[in-house]
């Protein structure tokens, strides 16, 4: 039976000698093959680990821990923190491979190689050459959360970075499971398979803890969709005897079908996926696709809710740029709580469905929106998805209605409007959903403030994060709730108090990151080229620089010529899904270079408009000068001949003929 944790943190953490020995198990034809040469002045061995650890040696100790920060510095280079993970001097698989070498060493430099592992996975490309180590980062990960930090006694924060870091890579695992490349991996999921069943036993030790029972959930809700597909016969989560097991399989896998057709993807999260795209391209039919998700709002409500939190990330991402997007998140998840709520209204009076993994999406709801507030391209966003779109003054006297009767209603799911819903329904014996989403929010409002902390054009948000956190404080009495500060400020390891100290300037560094800022982007990107393979390649980009042989030890050959699969999608009412291009897609570098042709001749074109306008005026202004030139040299003319020949007639020009007639008269007449 698992042992239910305190909640007192140990920041150090402990090294099981069991997890050395599986990684020299995964390494061993490695350094066979290099037992012959010497190794490099900078290598990161068992024994240096052994060595950094044990060593009681003040001067020892200074001398390999200056050691190990050269081993930090150098995977930082290799990882490209600073790039994005591209340019020649990264070398991921290495760097990840050195990172978890480093993982072990107690102390900084354990939490520094946490903190480089977790930045890299949450913002490099996907890549298929990344597959072989990136399950290695999946066992190694597994490894010890299940077999060192699960079986102690209190709660580490080392687990809530391992916890995030098993998050990200099994959401890239499955992101690249619906591009079909998990197929020739079989092996490497059959050996998750001890770590996955004794993490689907640590419900009762993680369960006070919703920021790593949710990825721990996850993580095994993922596994269970991969493993039914890939292991048929040898998942612990479809332990088949007979053909008779497909007949009685659980509820929530009804919309999986397991056959040549492929993966059967929610219509929430495809129009979630189109609206991103919509707002890429500045699309005018934006309004018709969020149309379109809120008349498939029900399908969040689906027990298998991997693909509502899929469609609620994608969405989440489109609204960090766009305000519509974000009333159609907001009003997504409204809907999905208060249909929720009545269901347990009725669950007393009659038999419903079961809606107890509603809290998985709900908190992962909390998230997005810290996400969306910290990161959003506009401070009008920013403030929106905070405050909310009913801009009410005593929006901020109303977080803690505890004072007032009755309960508020659910007006509008922005940060300040959950706290004021879930603070007022907190008790004891209340839902899970509703500690678990008042826990999310607390918990990422002080992550939230201390990611602020220093920016002074954000001051009157932070002061806003601050002067709520306080009243929290002051006004719950909930321990579950200051729990959630607490647990915060461990995965923080900040010693300062977030309540007093909130002007400090600190300089950010690169790697220390508190919220993923990047994967939202890489999956609504990689699902916009699978999903509407009309506009863009149908599959992950494929990264094929020329390596030297030596750069790629750390490869299975098998697994180079690994067959490249590609899973159809059966969306009924959109069967242009399930067409890919039949011909060879341009790569990205022709792809690049006709969108720089067609941006410089839509350019050209605009100048030229611009300039045969200008000309036009030119000509007309250069007729009227000319025109006005000749008008006054007529009239100066005219004004000479006036005066000289007393005449006011033009030249050439015949007198009226009372003028000549009397002319003729006074002319005498010739004698003959």
């Amino acid at each position: 039976m698992p042992i239910k944790k305190s909640p007192m943190i140990n920041t150090s953490g402990a090294i099981s000698s069991s997890y050395e020995k599986i990684l020299r198990l995964h390494f061993q034809n490695l350094r066979q093959k290099r037992s012959d040469k010497s190794n490099p002045p900078f290598s990161i061995t068992n024994e240096f680990i052994l060595r950094f650890n044990r060593t009681t040696n003040p001067k020892e100790k200074k001398e390999l821990l200056d050691l190990a920060i050269k081993h930090i510095l150098r995977c930082k280079r290799k990882l490209g923190l600073k790039t994005l993970g591209t340019g020649k001097h990264v070398n991921l698989p290495t760097a990840w491979i050195d990172v978890i070498y480093l993982a072990q060493c107690k102390g900084a430099i354990q939490d520094e190689a946490l903190n480089m592992l977790y930045a890299s996975v949450d913002h490099v490309s996907f890549d298929n050459d990344l597959l072989p180590a990136l399950f290695f980062v999946a066992e190694s990960v597994l490894y010890r959360l299940c077999c060192d930090a699960f079986l102690k006694t209190y709660l580490y924060s080392v687990e809530i970075k391992l916890s995030k870091i098993c998050y990200l890579v099994f959401l890239r695992l499955f992101i690249y499971f619906l591009h079909g490349h998990l197929e020739s991996f079989k092996q490497h999921l059959l050996r998750l398979q001890p770590y996955l069943y004794a993490l689907s036993s640590s419900g009762e030790s993680y369960y006070k803890y919703p920021n790593i029972f949710s990825n721990v959930q996850f993580v095994l809700k993922t596994m269970e969709i991969i493993c039914e597909r890939e292991l048929l016969s040898g998942s612990i989560f479809s332990p088949v005897e007979n053909k008779k097991r497909h007949k009685n399989i659980d509820s929530d896998m009804e919309h999986l079908q397991f056959n040549q057709e492929g993966y059967e993807i929610n219509h929430l999260l495809w129009h979630c996926v189109a609206a991103w795209t919509c707002v890429q391209n500045n699309s005018p039919q934006l309004n018709k696709v969020l149309e379109h998700v809120i008349s498939h709002k029900t399908q969040l409500q689906k027990k298998c809710w991997l693909d509502s939190v899929l469609a609620l990330l994608v969405l989440g991402e489109a609204a960090k740029l766009n305000m519509a997007c974000l009333k159609t998140l907001m009003d997504l998840m409204r809907d999905f709580l208060l249909s929720i709520t009545s269901v347990q209204k009725e669950e007393e009076s009659c038999k419903v469905d079961d809606f107890s993994w509603a809290w998985n999406v709900v908190y992962i709801y909390t998230t997005i929106l810290a996400e969306i507030c910290l990161y959003a391209a506009t401070s009008n966003l920013r403030k929106t998805v905070f405050v909310g779109f009913c801009e009410c003054k005593s929006s901020q006297k109303d977080i803690f209605p505890m004072d007032k009767p009755g309960q508020p209603e659910l007006r509008e799911t922005s940060i300040l409007g959950l706290l004021n819903y879930f603070s007022s329904k907190m008790s004891d014996n209340c839902e899970q959903m509703t500690w678990i989403g008042y826990y999310g929010l607390v918990y990422n409002l002080v992550k939230m403030s201390w990611e602020l902390r220093g920016d002074e054009e954000q001051d009157g948000l932070r002061n806003l994060i601050w002067q709520t956190l306080q009243k929290t404080k002051d006004h719950e009495k909930d321990e579950r709730i200051h729990n959630a500060i607490n647990i915060a400020k461990a995965e923080l390891n900040d010693p300062t108090d977030p309540f007093t100290s909130y002007s400090t300037k600190v300089s950010s560094d690169v790697g220390d990151e508190v919220f993923s800022k990047y994967i939202g982007w890489r999956l609504a990107s990689t699902l916009s080229k699978l999903f509407f393979p009309s506009t863009d390649a149908s599959r992950l980009p494929l990264k094929k620089p020329s390596i030297k042989q030596d750069q790629m030890k750390y490869l299975n050959k098998k697994q180079d010529s690994m067959k490249k699969r590609v899973l159809h999608f059966t969306v009924r009412e959109h069967p242009s899904v399930s067409e890919f291009l039949m011909f060879p897609c341009p790569d990205f570098f022709t792809k690049r270079d006709e969108e720089l042709a067609r941006i410089i001749d839509h350019h050209w074109q605009k100048e030229l408009k611009i300039r045969q306008k200008e000309e036009a005026i030119c000509e007309t202004e250069e007729r009227k000068d000319k025109q006005l030139e000749g008008e006054n040299d007529f009239r100066e003319i005219m004004k000479r001949r006036q005066e000289k020949l007393q005449k006011q007639t033009k030249p050439y020009e015949l007198p009226p003929r009372t003028e000549v007639i009397s002319l003729e008269k006074k002319m005498p007449l010739p004698s003959n």
